[in-house]
């Protein structure tokens, strides 16, 4: 007997006809603005898996960055050994070349001392 009842009860109610006569369009549901509020584990969850995407992130970034700017310092590295090179051939050829290499090596331990 109670089978019977639950089958009934599972039946769509049908509709009447619509009081302003455009059945064609869909029934709608009631308007209820909090139904789609979340709880505060699932708000909490969120925050910390959106926290530790946001870290991950920042992570790369830096990571990339590190890289980048590494190959910034050897490019400056390499301009400036170039230079270099470039000044004491312009001293060589005004100088004698035993000079510049006494200069090259004073140099050389004024920049040990400096830094």
């Amino acid at each position: 007997m109670s089978s019977t009842i639950a089958t009934a009860d599972k039946k769509p109610e049908p509709q009447g006809m619509r009081k302003n006569g455009k059945q064609w369009h869909p029934s709608r549901k009631a308007f209820r603005p909090a139904s789609g509020l979340t709880s505060y584990e699932q708000r909490t969850k969120l925050r910390t898996t959106t926290a530790a995407m946001k870290a991950k992130e920042k992570e790369m970034k830096d990571e990339k960055e590190a890289e980048r700017q590494q190959r910034v310092q050897a490019i400056k590295e390499k301009r400036a050994k170039k230079e270099e090179k470039e000044r004491y051939e312009k001293m060589a050829e005004k100088m004698h070349k035993k000079r510049v290499e006494r200069l090259k090596r004073k140099e050389k331990r004024n920049k040990l001392l400096n830094s």
